[in-house]
């Protein structure tokens, strides 16, 4: 838990400027969400707690040909990078 609260507060409250309580609530519950489906964990393999770990790419064609989408969470406080389709 202390190592949760200490990245929240880093990467979160350090960086925002908080209104109120509903503002506040809004704002851990998106980090919450951010950091338990998106964000990447030091552990097994940097493995995201509610996704499995993604098939790795060995083909150097696929490598070349990848096309990364950027999403911003929280004004662009949390960034969230994926393959697109």
């Amino acid at each position: 838990m202390e190592r949760w609260v200490q990245t929240c507060r880093r990467e979160l409250l350090d960086r925002t400027l908080i209104w109120n309580q509903r503002h506040l609530c809004h704002a851990v519950r998106e980090f919450e969400r951010f950091y338990n489906s998106h964000r990447p964990h030091q552990g097994i393999a940097n493995a995201r707690p509610l996704h499995p770990l993604p098939q790795a790419i060995s083909d150097p064609g696929q490598i070349t040909h990848l096309d990364i989408r950027r999403r911003e969470r929280l004004g662009g406080i949390l960034h969230e990078y994926e393959h697109a389709a």
